[in-house]
């Protein structure tokens, strides 16, 4: 027909909207700040993260435990004088997972990496 707009087919067999790439463990708004707070530095301490990400340290445990979990973070314990400190660090397999969740929150804003 003449003046009709021309629709194509869409295989939605191969078409995979880039949400169902997201990293459930890295979308918590939390593990997310804490995620991108190591990625600009080798390892932090524990109480840098806590007060960059302006949460308590009950909170912040709970979501390191997480990332740990999921194998996303090094997490080593030590003393500063007699004073015990804990530094987080993300893993190979954390920086990759971050890298892809960045890339899945580009395309869905329409900015493919």
């Amino acid at each position: 027909m003449v003046g009709q707009p021309v629709v194509t087919a869409v295989d939605t067999r191969t078409r995979i909207h880039p949400r169902h790439r997201l990293n459930e463990v890295m979308h918590s708004p939390v593990r997310f700040s804490v995620v991108a707070t190591l990625a600009a530095a080798d390892r932090a301490e524990f109480g840098f993260i806590r007060d960059t990400v302006e949460v308590s340290d009950s909170s912040l445990s709970k979501q390191v435990a997480i990332l740990d979990d999921a194998g996303y973070l090094n997490v080593t314990k030590g003393y500063v004088g007699k004073r015990p400190r804990t530094w987080l660090a993300l893993s190979p397999a954390g920086r990759t997972a971050f890298q892809a969740h960045l890339a899945a929150l580009d395309a869905i804003a329409g900015r493919e990496r």
